[in-house]
């Protein structure tokens, strides 16, 4: 099959109640889009039966892709391969825990097209439905990052985002850096556009991460993320009046 207009990637760890279900809004949310579009599911390492539960529904919907790792290698490594595997000239992301909501991708779709020209489109969490720890330990973090990457977005924890596959693809890799995209893109010069989504409470599986044990991660990647941001610039490529071509 040829190029397609967008590629949702979504990467999943044991998430065998999850995976179903959530394919399923996808779909419900994408279909009357008429658009051409693909789900890749990226299976990280799971031990459990999630990658059974998605190749059983291969039959029923089309537009599933799987892509399997070996061995888990966290979630950017899934994003990622995702990106790799896609054909979309765009490309959506999700968590596979279901807290994202898939309704909002047809409003992503829409602000892609729309006349701002955005490059990546970051979702922002309109209320988050997550322990008090991780929601105070999550405001600290964007402050942080702010101060010091000046990205503009106030929650680039959020798995919901939407970009240009071409400019993912000039992006460094390194582990976590799917929580530093809206910098990295800036980095390009593009445009991002902060967009307000849903967030919705856990409902089955485990979280993969604990809260203190991201924070100490996320402030070595911050501190990278801001050396790669003072060592290197990229020009404007002007498309429009502005962003990536």
């Amino acid at each position: 099959m040829g190029p397609m207009d967008l590629s949702i990637v979504i990467p999943v760890l044991n998430e065998s109640e999850n995976v179903g279900p959530l394919l399923d809004e996808v779909l419900a949310a994408l279909r009357p889009v008429g658009i051409a579009f693909e789900v890749i599911f990226v299976d990280d390492g799971s031990d459990d039966d999630t990658a059974a539960k998605l190749a059983a529904r291969q039959a029923d919907a089309p537009e599933l892709r799987i892509v399997r790792h070996a061995q888990r290698y966290g979630q950017s490594m899934g994003v990622r391969s995702g990106v790799l595997a896609a054909r979309g000239l765009w490309v959506g992301t999700l968590d596979g825990d279901r807290q994202n909501d898939p309704a909002d991708l047809p409003s992503l779709w829409a602000a892609a097209n729309g006349p701002q020209k955005p490059d990546l489109l970051a979702g922002e969490r309109i209320k988050r439905n997550d322990p008090w720890q991780k929601r105070y330990a999550s405001r600290f973090a964007n402050w942080l990052r702010n101060k010091m990457l000046k990205d503009g977005v106030k929650d680039t924890g959020c798995g919901v985002k939407m970009f240009r596959r071409s400019l993912f693809l000039e992006f460094p890799h390194f582990d976590h850096m799917h929580r530093f995209l809206p910098a990295l893109a800036r980095r390009h010069g593009a445009t991002v556009l902060p967009i307000p989504v849903n967030h919705r409470p856990r409902d089955a599986g485990t979280s993969k991460y604990g809260t203190f044990d991201r924070a100490l991660v996320g402030i070595t990647d911050l501190f990278g993320v801001w050396w790669l941001n003072r060592r290197s610039k990229f020009p404007i490529r002007l498309r429009d009046g502005g962003g990536i071509n």
